[in-house]
């Protein structure tokens, strides 16, 4: 799965997921970004990869990404917009999100537009 972003006037397409609050762990920061992006409870599994280089953020030139993915299990229907069409946003306004799911098999970099993500993809494919 992953989710189209309009945010800041930038579209993207990345894995599901998204900061951190203060004095949240990865695992409930995980479970909350699920939570309110798609209704879904799920279940935490191992992590899968953690990014080993310099990310710079998009949108706050003094800030480092560290990107930390896990495997998850879906415990609840998830309720969020799905589409088959990639960016079939309504409008221009930005803060909308839309999710698609996509062969694993057939990903590739080109499909997502932040460099870790992309590294994530080669780390799918040589996993399966």
């Amino acid at each position: 799965m992953v989710t189209d972003e309009l945010r800041s006037g930038m579209k993207m397409t990345k894995f599901p997921g998204g900061g951190l609050e203060f004095g949240e762990g990865l695992a409930n920061g995980l479970k909350r970004e699920w939570q309110e992006e798609l209704a879904a409870e799920i279940e935490v599994g191992d992590i899968f990869y953690v990014n080993p280089f310099l990310q710079i953020s998009a949108f706050c030139k003094q800030d480092e990404v560290m990107g930390v993915y896990f495997w998850v299990k879906a415990k609840s229907p998830l309720k969020g917009i799905f589409t088959d069409k990639p960016m079939s946003f309504v409008s221009e306004e930005n803060d909308q999100q839309l999710f698609r799911w996509l062969d694993i098999k057939a990903l590739k970099e080109s499909d997502f537009t932040f460099p870790i993500d992309q590294a994530v993809v080669l780390k799918l494919k040589q996993h399966f």
